[in-house]
């Protein structure tokens, strides 16, 4: 199995087709299909079934393509940045983000570090902080930019920014609550929705207070706790940042007073990973620390 057939596979299970790849490839179809032969009695599976009009991927053809597209992302990633060595400049970062990370990264710092380092360029990946976990540990990121909590071995995290929880609803929800800051005791009787990867940090600090409170939805995005929110069905308790990814004057945001319940928005990378130049010049400028 080499780099030459990855290719020739995958393009085959994207375009459907031997012949829609092979148009791709600019190249005939006996070469394409004897790869593809060769590449199964290689590993001694089925990877595609043949249809009149369409091939589709078996079961060890979804694994083996899963692998590929890995394969080849790291092989396109060494050869960038050596040629970015070679050219002497700083290379692109290949940086992950979760979607709420765009408020903190693309103010000030940003432009002043792109005024700092112009040469740099940037891939960006997206996903959440797990997805984003799973890359790094791939090598398809080199970096990312993530939120606190989260559990993961030889990972090394620089702390960017420490951010509160804030309570986020319909006017509605507020009108009997008292203006400033908010306390969960506010919120007793109150349907709650929150994000479940904070679910142990929301519940302890409803519970230190003595209250177990009226947990409405529980879901895997801060996104989709706001919608809810949105559609008066509770109050959702966010990062006080991620506000303002969902849009509508509907939506108030009011702080909570409890010093416990923050989140941090952090920089990671591997442990034992050598960092490009354009990663330590963004460590550097964004964490004041360098690798």
């Amino acid at each position: 199995m080499d780099i030459k057939q990855l290719t020739y596979f995958l393009a085959i299970a994207e375009e459907g087709n031997i012949s829609a790849a092979a148009k791709k490839l600019h190249i005939s179809q006996p070469p394409l299909s004897l790869q593809l032969k060769l590449l199964e009695e290689e590993l001694g599976v089925v990877l595609l079934e043949r249809g009149a009009r369409k091939s589709t991927l078996t079961d060890a053809g979804r694994l083996l393509y899963k692998h590929a597209r890995y394969i080849l992302q790291l092989v396109e990633n060494a050869e960038r940045e050596i040629q970015d060595f070679g050219n002497g400049i700083q290379g692109t970062l290949r940086l992950g983000t979760i979607s709420s990370s765009g408020t903190i990264l693309l103010g000030e710092r940003m432009r002043l570090f792109h005024q700092a380092a112009p040469n740099i360029r940037f891939e960006i990946h997206e996903g959440n902080t797990f997805q984003l976990l799973d890359m790094l540990h791939a090598n398809v990121i080199e970096m990312a930019v993530v939120r606190t909590p989260f559990l993961a071995d030889e990972i090394v995290c620089h702390d960017l920014e420490e951010e509160p929880m804030a309570a986020v609803a319909c006017r509605s929800f507020f009108s009997d609550l008292p203006d400033g800051p908010l306390h969960l005791r506010d919120l007793k009787d109150k349907p709650i929705i929150f994000y479940r990867r904070y679910e142990s940090l929301v519940m302890a600090a409803f519970r230190d207070e003595g209250i177990e409170p009226d947990v409405f939805c529980k879901n895997d995005d801060a996104r989709t706790s706001l919608l809810w929110a949105r559609a008066g069905l509770g109050i959702a308790i966010v990062p006080k940042s991620s506000a303002r990814m969902i849009p509508g004057a509907e939506l108030l945001t009011r702080s909570l007073a409890e010093k416990e319940l923050y989140s941090r928005v952090s920089v990671i990378h591997r442990k034992h990973a050598p960092l490009s130049a354009a990663a330590r010049s963004f460590l550097q400028f964004f964490c004041g620390e360098e690798e």
